[in-house]
């Protein structure tokens, strides 16, 4: 099952590569968690590698940047690599069917992607796209998700998985969807939506074809226990699972009964726990059989881990397991309980949405400034200093590395005696500044001598963590990254360039919101995470890139408007065997005006009204006439502009 492990090309190339290389791929940990994807290249860039073609040249993230800016598409940009969709949908495949033939499974898989996980078009046409070879479907939670589906020919034979609340209108779409040719599966989440389901399809006369989805007493670990175990939001308990298949019989309707769904869960990061969570589900499985039902597939549901931090072990953002391992235990769970059972082997579902497209995308920006809390530029000692001052500047004359402890301790104590003096007006402004930059000066002296020995106890690493520099990141969190925001969620970030030199800030970055909870202070690095990233010294003629990877996954749906910073740009590329790229699709990102409507206002009125505010101010004379168009085209420039910094 070689094709089905995971192959880290990084791990091979950084070999061959010069010393500072390597040494940015063990800092960052690209080969670590890059998976085969990501790596760096020889002039210091991160590139792109195709993981079907390892002989292809990898694709230079900077030269894509460059190009789409010469295109007029400027950062922040989301960047999508279609190749990437491709190949986890193969992945996904593949492993099963070896999974199957080498336990000599006698049923088959038959994957779904969950359209709520990235519902983008271009996404979803990539998947189905992809996925008819392997009659890969969708599942869709509401209305408008049944209506994606709907509009993709996804073959006869690929299951649409129907689960989330019902209303009336749904469940005939459903149903109408069924005599139109998809393999379509109404899943009950309740005993509720029972009555309506038959009510509906007795006055459209057709037999629909039934799922019912069971909560699993077994609750697994990682950010999303919630939806696993007793108190999971969606599906019906031992009980309400019997009063179905009660009524379902007094109605003559058991027969429609062909599918169980079974949560596992989502990001499972242990693969004893995907086991249990299996064994159990089947063990309901082979009961309901017995009760009548004629179920024939296995919706396992989602769980399938992404590694974001390359660590391979059972954490919230990494996984103890690979593609291949999880495949075959899913199955051979399957096999053990159905054959324990003397029962058919049943049409296995997964799905597994995080696994197919989180490593599909990476937001690209810049950096606009940075705050420093240290300085290289020393301070001189005068006449006339106040005592306090004198002490501070007496710290560097015994400043050792073997020291530098009690140097710290010192110099945050005289600072907080200028201070309080400064409050109690016992020390000037003037004199309070220059303890000010005698702080930063030895902040500097205290950083370098630190850098030369890895060792710290954790007082000095946290005081360190305070005296990283803030990067000011060109994207919003709240837009972009939601999750690093709301249940800390880690990705993958790194520099686009500048590989080949050594890193000598530490810094936390923020965004370009007004927003204190707009920043990012947890980060994968190849010693595992870090409350800072390395970082190079910004030059004044030349823009700093970033990239957060695996961010295909849930965030470009859950973003928010946060101060109006709206969607980025968007690209969709492909990638080609001499490292350049075919551009598939560009959406622009949002404008200020179209932002401004999302919040109920009317941009065209917003214009009239800054025209009559201008307009009164030429009748007052606060302004003359020439100035009123340039003020008037500005406002109309700017509403009709990216929400996000321009150059």
């Amino acid at each position: 099952m070689s094709h089905t492990n995971t192959t880290h090309f990084g791990d091979d190339n950084m070999a061959a590569k010069s010393p500072a290389l390597a040494h940015a791929d063990a800092q960052y940990g690209v080969s670590r968690w890059g998976d085969g994807l990501i790596t760096i290249l020889d002039n210091g860039h991160i590139g792109l590698l195709h993981p079907n073609r390892p002989d292809d040249v990898p694709t230079d993230l900077m030269s894509v940047i460059e190009n789409l800016d010469a295109r007029g598409i400027a950062a922040p940009i989301l960047l999508r690599v279609s190749d990437f969709i491709s190949w986890r949908i193969e992945q996904i495949n593949e492993a099963f069917r070896d999974a199957i033939s080498e336990l000599d499974y006698r049923g088959t898989y038959q994957g779904v992607f969950p359209v709520k996980v990235n519902q983008q078009a271009q996404v979803i046409e990539r998947i189905v796209a992809e996925g008819r070879q392997y009659d890969f479907g969708l599942e869709v939670g509401s209305k408008a998700e049944l209506l994606i589906a709907l509009s993709h020919d996804t073959g006869s034979k690929a299951a649409l998985i129907c689960n989330g609340v019902k209303d009336e209108e749904f469940i005939c779409l459903a149903l109408m969807s069924q005599r139109l040719g998809f393999n379509t599966f109404i899943v009950l989440e309740s005993p509720r939506e029972l009555d309506l389901v038959l009510r509906v399809s007795r006055e459209m006369d057709i037999r629909p074809q039934l799922g019912i989805r069971i909560k699993l007493t077994h609750e697994v670990s990682g950010n999303w226990s919630a939806s696993s175990g007793d108190r999971s939001t969606f599906g019906m308990t031992i009980a309400q699972v019997m009063d179905v298949i009660d009524q379902l019989r007094t109605e003559e309707f058991l027969d429609c009964l062909v599918l169980q769904h079974s949560h596992l869960g989502s990001q499972v990061p242990n693969i004893i726990e995907i086991r249990m969570a299996a064994q159990e589900a089947c063990r309901f499985f082979v009961e309901l059989r017995k009760e009548g039902a004629p179920l024939s597939f296995l919706d396992l549901g989602g769980g399938l881990g992404i590694d974001y931090t390359g660590e391979h072990r059972a954490t919230e953002n990494s996984t103890n397991y690979t593609l291949s391992e999880y495949s075959v235990n899913i199955v051979e769970t399957v096999k053990y309980a159905m054959d324990k059972a003397d029962m058919a082997h049943p049409i296995i579902i997964t799905e597994s949405g995080r696994a197919c497209v989180a490593q599909s995308s990476m937001l690209l920006f810049n950096i606009l400034e940075a705050t420093h809390f240290d300085s290289a530029q020393p301070v001189e000692a005068e006449d006339g200093d106040h005592t306090v001052l004198q002490s501070m500047l007496a710290i560097e004359a015994y400043l050792t590395a073997e020291r530098v402890h009690e140097c710290w301790n010192d110099l945050v104590f005289y600072r907080n005696e200028m201070r309080a003096l400064l409050k109690s007006g016992q020390a000037s402004l003037r004199e309070t500044a220059k303890a000010e930059r005698v702080h930063l000066y030895l902040m500097n002296r205290i950083k370098a001598l630190l850098a030369e020995n890895d060792s710290m106890n954790e007082e000095m690493a946290e005081a360190m963590k305070q005296a990283a520099d803030i990067y000011h990141g060109n994207f919003s969190l709240f837009q972009s990254l939601p999750d690093v925001w709301a249940i800390d969620q880690i990705h993958p970030i790194a520099p686009l360039h500048r590989l080949d030199e050594k890193p000598t800030r530490h810094a936390v970055l923020s965004d370009i919101t007004c927003d204190s909870d707009g920043k990012i202070d947890n980060f994968v690095l190849g010693k595992g995470l870090s409350k800072t990233l390395p970082v190079h010294e910004l030059k004044e003629d030349e823009d700093y890139y970033l990239g957060v990877f695996f961010v295909g996954a849930y965030q470009e749906t859950l973003g928010d408007l946060h101060n109006l910073f709206g969607d980025t740009n968007v690209v969709t590329i492909e990638l080609r065997t001499d490292g350049s790229f075919e551009l598939m699709h560009e959406q622009e990102g949002d404008t200020i005006s179209e932002v401004l409507s999302y919040v109920e206002y009317d941009p065209r009125q917003m214009v009239d009204a800054f025209k009559k505010t201008v307009e009164n101010a030429v009748k007052t004379g606060r302004i003359p006439a020439t100035e009123r168009r340039q003020m008037i085209s500005a406002f109309k420039d700017s509403i009709n502009g990216y929400t996000y910094f321009e150059q």
